[in-house]
């Protein structure tokens, strides 16, 4: 395995463990690299958007879309650099199976000096018969330079206060 393809691994399994969304979600990475991700969210009851029909979540197939496009970016992109998303469109075309797994393959197709272009499908076994399609957008280089996890904070709780907003205290 190259070092960059071994790089988009490591990144895509940060993202999923790493994204308290994701790793409730059950997402995995089932391929990473040249610039495509494929993902998967397994079918679990917890995760079903209308208990009568057993349909999965418009919101989980947004999500998967989503974070799989984030990982095709990464997958696309010679170094790390933090990104954002920018634009997600999403076209649902129709109901996903009950009970089946829905796979996500995204494809980062242009990056520019700042943005990231991507093009992503979710299906249960043939990507020509999509759940939903997206197109997305990504900023690149979000933190506007600096060190990865910087904006890490531990969780405000009463002990340690309400998160402050700025300005001046009253």
């Amino acid at each position: 395995m190259s070092e960059t393809h071994e790089q988009s691994r490591l990144i895509a399994t940060a993202m999923n463990e790493g994204s308290p969304q994701a790793r409730a979600l059950g997402f995995s990475t089932l391929q990473i690299g040249d610039a495509v991700a494929l993902l998967k969210v397994p079918y679990r009851p917890e995760i079903v958007g209308d208990p009568e029909t057993g349909v999965i979540a418009g919101g989980v197939m947004t999500t998967l879309l989503d974070h799989a496009s984030g990982q095709a970016v990464h997958a696309a992109l010679a170094t790390w650099t933090s990104i954002a998303t920018l634009d997600l469109r999403i076209d649902y075309m129709r109901p996903a199976i009950p009970g089946r797994d829905v796979l996500a393959r995204a494809h980062c197709y242009k990056i520019t000096r700042s943005v990231a272009f991507v093009r992503a499908v979710a299906y249960e076994d043939d990507p020509e018969d999509p759940v939903a399609t997206a197109q997305a957008t990504f900023m690149l280089d979000s933190s506007a330079g600096k060190k990865a996890g910087a904006n890490f904070k531990p969780p405000r709780t009463a002990a340690t206060g309400p998160a402050r907003t700025g300005g001046d205290a009253a």
